[in-house]
């Protein structure tokens, strides 16, 4: 990726293998647009409870011209996933979408609806 990515591991441990896969996923970003100025993400275990495994969200922020979109937060994200890698997939697919549908946005190339009146 041209744009080096930031990412933030907040209540678990930080992981070379975490750390190389995050940066695989967010290249793949540059498919949809190579005017990527900023790509931060953050890894977070949010409820230290006791139980098998951590429940995980991955927040995916990306810097283009004309917005800065973000994927994982808020009150409407997908729920937390107990399998980090499974939440950083789920993470960047909806990344690649908003992207492109951002991207397509910009072109012209979505049709807005009309107003029949």
């Amino acid at each position: 990726m041209k744009t080096p990515v930031q990412i933030t591991f907040r209540g678990i441990e930080v992981s070379t293998a975490v750390d190389d896969y995050v940066r695989r996923r967010a290249a793949k970003l540059e498919t949809f647009s190579d005017r990527i100025s900023r790509c931060h993400v953050t890894i977070e275990a949010p409820h230290h409870r006791h139980r098998h495994g951590e429940p995980f969200r991955v927040v995916v922020e990306i810097t283009v011209p004309g917005g800065n979109l973000v994927v994982g937060g808020g009150r409407r994200a997908y729920p937390v996933r107990h399998d980090l890698y499974a939440a950083i997939d789920d993470a960047f697919d909806d990344a690649g979408r908003v992207l492109q549908d951002h991207v397509q946005r910009l072109r012209g190339d979505v049709k807005t609806r009309e107003s029949h009146g």
